[in-house]
């Protein structure tokens, strides 16, 4: 069975987020895509913890929490944008987001079996995929754009040079005042 693309990849590349060197989606974001409450799917996970160790899932920290928080803006008068940010009606915090790295992503797919969800997933998986692939193209290019520049530097110098003064705007001669004779 071939799956459709129900989301943009676009949206779930706007969910990755670099968190202690890993790339992670968060709890909150993860139970969006899957048409699921955020509550539930924790539910689900602590119920499966055994599956979730501290490489695939973690919890943020409370100074990582007022990094996000401060992240985002937001308006004290706004409900709506402080329950996207985990706090209650009275600016308290109601829990701390839960991180999933690439492998707890695709560990929920073994815990969670609704279509939607397994659909989300493999989309998810391959939007990972995709930027590490692109991850390792720029930095294959980047190294072969260095080596060039160490190696042909002393050649290209004066080809360099010639360029930045065509580059450079033109200098007018002064005019002397007066008639010339």
């Amino acid at each position: 069975m071939r799956t459709l693309a129900i989301i943009p990849d676009s949206r779930i590349e706007g969910k990755i987020f670099l968190l202690r060197g890993k790339k992670v989606m968060l709890d909150k974001d993860l139970a969006e895509l899957y048409g699921a409450e955020t509550k539930n799917l924790n539910k689900t996970v602590k119920r499966n913890i055994e599956r979730f160790p501290a490489d695939f899932m973690f919890q943020l920290n409370a100074r990582e929490m007022e990094i996000w928080k401060s992240q985002i803006v937001t308006s004290k008068s706004d409900l709506n944008l402080r329950l996207q940010i985990g706090t209650s009606s009275h600016g308290g915090q109601r829990y701390r987001y839960h991180a999933f790295t690439e492998q707890g992503v695709a560990m929920l797919s073994s815990v969670l079996n609704s279509r939607r969800a397994i659909q989300v997933n493999i989309q998810i998986i391959r939007t990972f995929t995709k930027l590490r692939e692109l991850i390792a193209t720029n930095k294959e290019l980047r190294e072969k754009i260095e080596k060039l520049e160490s190696k042909y530097d002393q050649q290209f110098k004066v080809v360099f040079e010639a360029i930045k003064q065509l580059l450079a705007p033109p200098t007018k001669p002064i005019r002397k005042i007066g008639f010339n004779i």
